[in-house]
C-alpha cells in the first residue's frame, strides 16, 4: 500500500469524513447567529482586554501556551491541505477545481466540505493568537489593525465557503493552509527559543498566495460568464474584496518593515 493510499484512508475515506454533511441548523458553528456572535465576541473581547492592565503571566508559561497553540494549528493546517488535495484530485474533474457548476452544485458534504468545516473552526481557534499577543506585553509582536481585521473577517469568509458552496474554495483552502504550515512553523520555533531568519519569506508567501488566488479567479470568471455560471458567486465576491484588502495591507506591511530595514542597512554600510 502506497503512502498516498494510507493518507487517503485516514483523511478522506473515514466514515465520519465521507458522511459529513454541512447543515446550518445542526452542524457545529453552522448557524449565522453563531457566526455573528463569534465575531462580535472576538472584537469586543479584544477591545476590552487590549485596554486592561492584564496580569503578567510567567514568560515560560506564555511560551508553553504559544508553542502548544502553534503546534496544533500547524498540524491542522497540514492535515487540511493534504485532505483537500487528496479529495480534489481523487473525485473532482479538473474544471471543478475552479468552478462548481451553478446548474449542478456539489452536495454540501463529503471530504471537501468536512475539511472546509475544519478550516472554518480552525479560524475560531486562531482567536487565541490575539490573546497571546495581548498577554505577552514584552513581546516584539504588537496587536495591529491588520491582525484583528484578518482574524475577524477570515471567519466570515470561511463560513461563506461552506454556506454558498463557493467555487475555488478547494484551491483557496490548500494554498492558505500550506502557507499557514510555514507561518505556524515559524512561530512555533520562536516560541521554543529559536528565531529563524526567514520571517520575510512568510510574508512573501502570503503575498504570492493572494496574487495566485486572483489569477485563479480569472479562470473561474471565464467559466462563470462563458460556461453557464459557477456556484457561490456572491461568496466569491466577498472573498475577492477581502483578499484585495489583505493584499494591500500585506504589501504596505512589507514596505514599512523590510524597505525601512534595507535603507537602514544601506546607511550603515555607507557610514
Amino acid at each position: 500500500m502506497s503512502h498516498l493510499q494510507i493518507l487517503g484512508d485516514y483523511l478522506i475515506y473515514q466514515p465520519q469524513i465521507q458522511n459529513f454533511q454541512w447543515n446550518p441548523a445542526t452542524t457545529l458553528g453552522g448557524s449565522p447567529m453563531f457566526l455573528a456572535a463569534a465575531v462580535a465576541g472576538y472584537l469586543s473581547t479584544t477591545f476590552v482586554f487590549s485596554r486592561l492592565l492584564t496580569p503578567a503571566l510567567p514568560s515560560a508559561l506564555l511560551r508553553l501556551i504559544s508553542a502548544a497553540h502553534n503546534l496544533v494549528l500547524l498540524i491542522l493546517s497540514l492535515l487540511m491541505s493534504l485532505g483537500v488535495t487528496l479529495a480534489s484530485t481523487s473525485s473532482l474533474p479538473a474544471s471543478h477545481l475552479f468552478c462548481f457548476p451553478a446548474a449542478n452544485p456539489p452536495r454540501q458534504g463529503g471530504p471537501l466540505f468536512f475539511w472546509a468545516h475544519v478550516y472554518y473552526l480552525s479560524k475560531l481557534l486562531e482567536f487565541v493568537d490575539t490573546l497571546i499577543i495581548i498577554l505577552n506585553r514584552t513581546s516584539a509582536r504588537r496587536l495591529t489593525f491588520l491582525h484583528v481585521y484578518h482574524h475577524s473577517a477570515v471567519v466570515v469568509m470561511s463560513y461563506l465557503w461552506l454556506a454558498t458552496s463557493m467555487s475555488l474554495f478547494p484551491i483557496a483552502l490548500v494554498t492558505n493552509a500550506a502557507v499557514h504550515v510555514l507561518m505556524y512553523g515559524y512561530y512555533l520555533l520562536c516560541a521554543v527559543g529559536i528565531r529563524p531568519g526567514w520571517k520575510r519569506v512568510v510574508t512573501d508567501c502570503q503575498i504570492v498566495q493572494f496574487v495566485f488566488g486572483f489569477a485563479a479567479s480569472f479562470v473561474m470568471l471565464f467559466y462563470h460568464f462563458c460556461r453557464g455560471g459557477c456556484a457561490g458567486i456572491w461568496g466569491w465576491v466577498f472573498n475577492a474584496v477581502f483578499n484585495a484588502s489583505l493584499l494591500y495591507l500585506f504589501v504596505d506591511f512589507h514596505k514599512r518593515n523590510y524597505a525601512a530595514k534595507r535603507k537602514m542597512a544601506a546607511a550603515g554600510k555607507q557610514s
